[in-house]
């Protein structure tokens, strides 16, 4: 499935980038140095992610492996201060302890506990991090060329087509495929493949909205965002799978949506800050330029005297 989605993303941008490539086309050329130390990794990043969050919803629910994977911010602050994309600070210290214990709170008491399923939801947060992290690098540095969503898509979606496919012939049981409720008959063979083409549609639109925002914002915006598209998961999973939910992950998901609206709060502030000193910057430089012409009026006038 993940392998049908990639694919997809990697057809539809190359296609887009293909038929306006006039648009497209940018004024930078990559090095292969540069394709295989920064492409290549945000690909690997960005299929591990997504690949391991599904193999643990084999052993573990959907509302416990969402509440686990809402601590993404914490390894993409880490990412993000290692290759400071952002100033470590007190405050972003702090934020993190609150998201962390509401991870804790999430995970504590958990009856359907499954060591590799909960290994491989904290892997993918781990990979969550590095990715959005060098996705931002790529997006926003006029070095790479990859500033526009459809370029960088068109470069890291064929990597992942690949290396998931690999993945799924390495470790996926096909001997299994004919005899596996959907695809033992043309019929559910025929919705298996509509729903996974309507999927891979939904995540071409879904990863390119994401990229879209890192571009003009940053990775930590997106994930912190992206808490609140948890929170509906969580929500759809209580009630169409019937997941359980105890008073103690409910209380410990408050804690984490605190944390990230501790964190959207300071990166607001941060923001305005920024924007308030630019808009000094401007008016001063402006002031400059008008004394100079004041001047040299000045001394026109002097001179024509």
């Amino acid at each position: 499935m993940n392998t049908v989605h990639f694919t997809m993303q990697a057809v539809l941008s190359n296609l887009i980038t293909w038929i306006w490539s006039s648009r497209f086309q940018s004024c930078v050329t990559m090095t292969w140095r540069d394709y295989f130390t920064k492409v290549v990794p945000t690909a690997l990043g960005t299929a591990l992610d997504v690949n391991l969050s599904n193999a643990s919803l084999v052993s573990i629910s959907v509302t416990f492996a969402t509440m686990c994977k809402s601590g993404s911010p914490i390894f993409l602050l880490l990412f993000a201060f290692a290759f400071r994309l952002e100033a470590p600070s007190y405050r972003l210290a702090g934020i993190i302890l609150i998201i962390s214990v509401g991870i804790l709170l999430t995970v504590a008491k958990e009856t359907e506990f499954e060591f590799w399923g909960f290994i491989f939801v904290m892997l993918a947060s781990v990979m969550s991090g590095f990715r959005w992290s060098m996705t931002q690098i790529l997006l926003q540095r006029e070095a790479y060329g990859l500033k526009n969503p459809f370029t960088l898509m068109s470069y890291v979606t064929p990597v992942m087509a690949v290396v998931t496919l690999m993945l799924s012939l390495g470790l996926d049981p096909w001997k299994e495929f004919t005899s596996n409720g959907y695809f033992n008959s043309i019929w559910h063979v025929t919705r298996s493949s509509l729903l996974m083409l309507f999927g891979g549609a939904l995540a071409f639109c879904m990863v390119l909205t994401e990229y879209i925002l890192v571009s003009v914002t940053s990775a930590v915006t997106v994930t912190v965002a992206g808490v609140v598209k948890e929170a509906v998961t969580i929500l759809v999973a209580v009630f169409y799978f019937h997941d359980s939910f105890t008073w103690l992950k409910g209380f410990g998901l408050i804690i984490i949506m605190v944390g990230v609206s501790l964190f959207n709060w300071y990166k607001y502030k941060k923001l305005q800050k920024k924007s308030s000193e630019d808009k000094l910057v401007d008016s001063q430089s402006t002031n400059v330029a008008s004394k100079y012409v004041i001047l040299e009026e000045t001394d026109e006038e002097d001179s024509q005297r």
